[in-house]
């Protein structure tokens, strides 16, 4: 297990003011560490796990915070606080799915330090690798948590590839069932990805969680208004009412008329090594009511072929139900 020092190791500090300052940065030093709220990466430091020569922080790059409107919808700087997309009026007004996802993320006080883009690249949570276990996440040849024996409760249940890690992200589902694009700079200039691309499994890279590579800076969210104003339905399911990640999560956007579904998009988070999109489910219910037994079919649909562990069988009724309720939306029968 990791032993927690009261010093954390030496590292030289940059603060650029510029997203080009800091590309620049990456590019020129290695073993380099980008610090944004700082919430996650001061838990590696002192726990002496992550050993940067370089940690490049963000705070001054002011041109990384702020939400402003489009001509086809929003963008959201990647260090814009939690708190400032929770109390965003243009968020909570049309897209309030990620105002309820983001409001949910851990405590008040985090959320005001924390960061958009910090909570969307954080790593895995899993106690084995965050507690310096030589697993394949971290460089060596087992994962720990998918022996026999192993305490698994809060892993994966689908999408497992030798990492049986999940996603802790609350707010990327959100941003998948939003249609969002995630702006991406590195040395090679800017690159746009569709936001379920942006997110990758062990089965591609398993020391990765998404397609950042070294020196690349994810910049800023864009949210298209395809999805504005529509129904939305965010729940999250976890051991404690703050401070706690989801053990699953459900993001859902739908669009209705006379009852019927006629377009959706849904992603559950905290089953799998990525946010899981369910095209299937998507497909499924379009032109269906939105009721009970299309939720019904909708839930079994989408945890078709879950392969739970010793411990988290649990989350495969727990997935199935959240898919059910984010289908019929407030009404109509019981969980």
């Amino acid at each position: 297990m990791a032993v927690i020092r009261d010093m954390m190791p030496a590292f030289e500090l940059f603060q650029p003011t510029s997203v080009d300052e800091a590309v620049d940065l990456l590019e020129r030093h290695d073993n380099t560490w980008v610090l944004a709220g700082g919430l996650d990466s001061m838990d590696w430091f002192k726990d002496r796990i992550k050993r940067p020569d370089v940690v490049v922080e963000l705070g001054a790059v002011n041109e990384l915070v702020g939400i402003r409107a489009t001509g086809d919808g929003l963008e959201i700087g990647a260090m814009t606080s939690l708190r400032d997309v929770t109390a965003s009026e243009e968020v909570r007004s049309r897209f309030g799915l990620l105002a309820e996802a983001a409001a949910e993320v851990a405590t008040p006080q985090i959320r005001n330090q924390g960061t958009l883009g910090g909570n969307l690249i954080q790593d895995t949570r899993c106690w084995y690798y965050r507690g310096g276990w030589p697993c394949y996440r971290a460089g060596g040849n087992i994962c720990y948590a998918g022996t026999p024996r192993s305490m698994n409760r809060e892993h994966a249940v689908t999408g497992q590839s030798r990492c049986v890690a999940v996603n802790g992200s609350d707010t990327a589902g959100a941003l998948i069932a939003l249609g969002a694009q995630m702006m991406v700079r590195g040395a090679n200039g800017d690159r746009v990805y569709e936001a379920e691309d942006f997110f990758i499994g062990p089965a591609i890279d398993i020391q990765r969680m998404t397609v950042l590579e070294p020196g690349d800076l994810l910049t800023h969210v864009r949210i298209p208004d395809d999805w504005a104003d529509v129904r939305f339905y965010w729940e999250k399911v976890r051991d404690r009412k703050s401070w706690d990640w989801a053990l699953a999560s459900v993001a859902a956007a739908i669009v209705e008329s006379n009852g019927t579904i006629e377009r959706a998009r849904i992603a559950v988070n905290g089953i799998a090594p990525t946010p899981v999109r369910l095209p299937e489910v998507e497909n499924l219910i379009r032109g269906m009511p939105a009721n009970d037994d299309t939720g019904r079919a909708a839930g079994e649909l989408a945890t078709r072929g879950f392969r739970p562990l010793r411990h988290n069988d649990y989350k495969v009724p727990l997935a199935r139900n959240l898919v059910r309720r984010a289908v019929r939306g407030d009404g109509g029968g019981n969980a």
